[in-house]
């Protein structure tokens, strides 16, 4: 591959009730950005069914739902919701013609493809990005690993581990959205070889989260690389240069670009592969003068004050866990 990386961040406003317009839309979104030179496309979270939860409750709305601090239902009443069952049966098989015409398309067109929707987990469907080549191969199938257990999202199924593939002799590796909240999911994809971070995001108070994706940036010394839906407090879709300091150790703008809120566009991170590899290769962060000894809290599972909180379905375990 050549010495430049082109990755399209498609920024638009969701639609969560129609995945045959979603798969139409992201098909156009990948025409488009192949026009513009593109290697890659990166897609927001759940792009084809749309990030959306179960209507548990006939009388209240999804926001009313994500509001509530806890659910005040067993799992087996939510199971044998209708709602619930129709929404876990919305869940894909790689195998799903919605996701096998994405792969036809990355083949046609010779481009890369990061495509989000949710899939059919061991019991509850899981929250996926789907990495596929220029060939239509797929590579990697990551599925999130920090679920919003505060939240409706305790629903899903949790990912088990990050991984990082090989995209043409890239390395990728994917997180998505509450992921980004932990140093530990960044620093893991580092550890594990990747040079790219794709983050695909279904998420509103952007402010603050773009600033931590920058840090995941330098603290890695990856580039890091987020698609993010359009509207009123969200938007804001992103990717950042691992390099912090020109020749001369002054600081420069890490920024790549960063989008409006409320736009629908395609949005173009470049990154020269010799430059951000050399650059690995010389400076003093990531993984190169970490003590580790000195980390021997970070894999306890223990939750202690001021961190207890309660699951979003309170009945279901101890505090702080699901």
């Amino acid at each position: 591959m050549e010495n430049r990386f082109h990755i399209a961040v498609v920024q638009a406003e969701q639609q969560i009730y129609d995945c045959d317009k979603n798969v139409q839309r992201g098909l156009e979104f990948i025409k488009q950005a192949k026009e513009m030179g593109a290697d890659l496309v990166l897609f927001p979270e759940c792009w084809i069914q749309g990030y959306r939860m179960p209507l548990l409750y006939e009388e209240k709305t999804l926001e009313q739902l994500f509001e509530m601090k806890e659910c005040g239902m067993t799992w087996e009443e939510i199971e044998e919701n209708s709602a619930y069952q129709e929404w876990k049966e919305e869940a894909l098989e790689l195998t799903d013609a919605r996701i096998q015409v994405f792969c036809e398309k990355a083949r046609e067109l010779s481009i890369g493809i990061v495509l989000t929707c949710y899939t059919k987990g061991k019991k509850r469907p899981r929250n996926s990005a789907i990495v596929i080549d220029k060939t239509g191969k797929i590579l990697m199938q990551y599925d999130k690993v920090h679920t919003c257990d505060f939240s409706l999202e305790c629903l899903l199924e949790k990912g088990e581990t990050f991984n990082v593939c090989d995209f043409h002799g890239i390395k990728l590796g994917i997180m998505i959205c509450y992921d980004r909240e932990y140093p530990e999911s960044a620093r893991e994809l580092m550890l594990k070889g990747a040079e790219i971070i794709l983050v695909p995001n279904a998420c509103s108070g952007m402010r603050p989260r773009v600033n931590v994706l920058e840090t995941r940036a330098y603290e890695n010394m990856v580039g890091v690389v987020m698609a993010n839906y359009a509207g009123e407090n969200m938007g804001n879709s992103c990717a950042f240069s691992p390099i912090p300091w020109d020749e001369d150790g002054y600081g420069v703008d890490m920024t790549l670009f960063k989008a409006e809120e409320t736009k629908t566009d395609i949005y173009m991170a470049t990154y020269h592969l010799e430059q951000l590899r050399n650059y690995r290769e010389h400076e003093m962060m990531g993984a190169t003068f970490r003590n580790v000894n000195a980390y021997e809290k970070l894999l306890e599972q223990k939750v202690e004050k001021p961190f207890i909180r309660k699951t979003w379905i309170s009945t279901e375990g101890k505090e702080g866990e699901l």
